[in-house]
């Protein structure tokens, strides 16, 4: 069985109801919005949703819609393996905590989980900044 991977749980305030971060979270369309890692569009083929990133082409799959705030999603890289990324949205008097699990990938060096870190770090300042205008 494989060894737990180190993670940081990233998270960020927002000034919106849990279900209006939810549902802007939850609909794919709106991640080019505030998800800069998934690259500049996303569309959906055959049931399918796909990312244009700098790693080209990549499926995306989404949680099913729910009442819990589980905005999980998982990437599929170009390998066939599978990047999870766990999320979830939950109330805090009228905002909302969403809250991001980073996940250290085997092998990636120090400064590259710093790296991914501050990159989460914008991108959710980034979601903050558009849902709270």
């Amino acid at each position: 069985m494989p060894k737990p991977l180190p993670t940081r749980l990233l998270h960020v305030t927002i000034e919106r109801a849990v279900q209006d971060v939810y549902r802007f979270v939850a609909n794919p369309e709106n991640m080019p919005k505030w998800a800069s890692g998934l690259g500049k569009g996303i569309h959906q083929v055959d049931g399918k949703w796909f990312a244009d990133t700098p790693e080209g082409k990549l499926e995306v799959r989404f949680a099913p819609a729910n009442d819990f705030g589980v905005l999980d999603h998982e990437v599929i890289l170009a390998s066939g393996a599978g990047v999870v990324i766990p999320m979830r949205a939950v109330a805090n008097g009228d905002g909302c905590e969403l809250t991001f699990t980073l996940f250290r990938q085997p092998g990636m060096s120090d400064d590259k989980f710093n790296e991914d870190t501050a990159w989460v770090t914008r991108d959710l300042e980034a979601l903050k900044a558009l849902l709270e205008a």
